[in-house]
């Protein structure tokens, strides 16, 4: 068939996502309240560090560290952990308006107790890793004053790689409760087996829970999480309750593709480049904003943090832009593995894409602007016609990913 021919017959055969009027009137209040807060939430961050600059909190805080102890290790262990617990209670309101939108919206039923136990658990993590990656930074950029930026970033990429190795193992079981997939779902372990052997990887039954996410949240989600010996297949409860089998599965295969398509490895490089284009830029900015003698000063956190924050946010269309990409190619690997193994596998992808849109609540037709600078995945609505009309086997041409 002409190409042109299959794009027509492609799109006829397309679904399209559609909400019921009284959910897409909420849909999009929803959509715009979360969009003035990312925005207004990154300006006021900004804002926040502008004044502990101001304030000249960071000299008061170094003066504390140096202080309590001469050695560096300890200083850091002091002064990281205040700097940052300074600006996080001051960027609280923030925080606090965006559970309040979850709530309203009922994104989720996390109550107050619960949700402030878990930023005080964030909090501690982001310490315990910030004394460290501080104490490594300011000793580098003490012995090498020119060259810091590229020093710390060959020190940071390591360290990034570990937390994801990490993060299944010890992380993500201080905020959610996993049980093995086995013990309830035994049908469901052996469905997930046949993709996971279709795709190639070895995750055995044991490395397969089920997450309580129905305690905090109604969102849905089953994912491959973990790099290595960590590695292993979560399905949320919510997923189980809200999509049959079918569905699940593609929504399983999708995130399996990142890991056999590499972007697992593919984004750390990225990550990576990112933070060394990052360091790069606040070299300079610090060199710019600060005397050379002040560099090293505990002090000069603060200007490191703001030129991140203003970095992070211009970076944001870049990032979102490279996202959208690995995950429509994750959307095609999804469709392709469960080929054969799913009945009417591209309708069940587009089913699952319309269960997911109705419970996140997905604005149907977000600006083109808000699409190109903050969406990290494709619109609900692309997705949905494109899984509901891809069938590259009907019109005899080769799959992308699975043959």
């Amino acid at each position: 068939m002409h190409p042109t021919l299959l794009l027509a017959a492609l799109f006829a055969a397309a679904k399209t996502y559609t909400l019921p009027p009284d959910k897409l009137a909420k849909a999009i209040a929803y959509a715009t309240a979360r969009n003035w807060l990312h925005f207004i939430a990154a300006a006021y961050g900004m804002l926040v560090l502008a004044g502990v600059l101001a304030w000249k909190l960071a000299p008061r805080l170094r003066n504390l560290a140096e202080a309590a102890s001469r050695r560096r290790i300890v200083q850091a262990y002091i002064f990281a952990p205040l700097l940052l617990l300074v600006i996080d209670v001051l960027e609280l309101p923030v925080s606090l308006y965006g559970h309040h939108l979850s709530l309203k919206f009922e994104q989720s039923i996390q109550g107050w107790g619960s949700w402030f136990w878990d930023w005080t658990k964030g909090e501690l993590l982001s310490f315990a890793l910030a004394g460290v990656l501080v104490w490594i930074l300011y000793a580098v950029i003490r012995r090498s004053p020119r060259r810091w930026w590229f020093y710390f970033w060959l020190a940071a990429v390591p360290i990034v790689v570990f937390l994801m190795f990490i993060e299944p193992l010890a992380i993500e079981p201080l905020f959610f409760k996993f049980e093995p997939l086995n013990a309830k779902q035994p049908a469901l372990v052996a469905e997930i087996g046949k993709v996971v052997a279709r795709g190639g990887l070895n995750i055995p039954a044991d490395r397969m829970y089920e997450m309580n996410a129905s305690e905090k949240l109604k969102s849905l989600n089953a994912y491959v999480a973990g790099i290595g010996a960590s590695k292993r297949v979560v399905v949320w409860d919510n997923t189980i309750e809200k999509m049959n089998s079918g569905q699940i599965l593609f929504v399983f295969g999708h995130e399996m593709g990142h890991y056999v398509l590499g972007h697992i490895w593919i984004g750390i490089a990225a990550a990576s480049l990112g933070i060394l284009v990052f360091l790069f830029f606040a070299y300079h900015t610090m060199r710019w904003a600060l005397p050379p003698a002040a560099v090293a000063d505990w002090a000069s956190l603060p200007v490191l943090l703001l030129a991140l924050a203003v970095f992070g946010f211009l970076a944001e269309p870049v990032s979102s832009s490279f996202s959208r990409m690995l995950e429509h190619n994750a959307d095609i690997y999804g469709l392709e593995v469960i080929h054969g193994i799913v009945p009417n596998s591209a309708e069940e992808a587009a089913n699952a894409f319309q269960i997911l849109g109705e419970v996140s609540l997905d604005d149907p037709h977000p600006s083109p602007f808000i699409e190109f600078w903050l969406y990290d995945h494709p619109s609900i609505a692309e997705r949905v016609q494109f899984a509901s009309g891809y069938d590259p086997w009907g019109y005899g041409k080769p799959p992308k990913y699975v043959r």
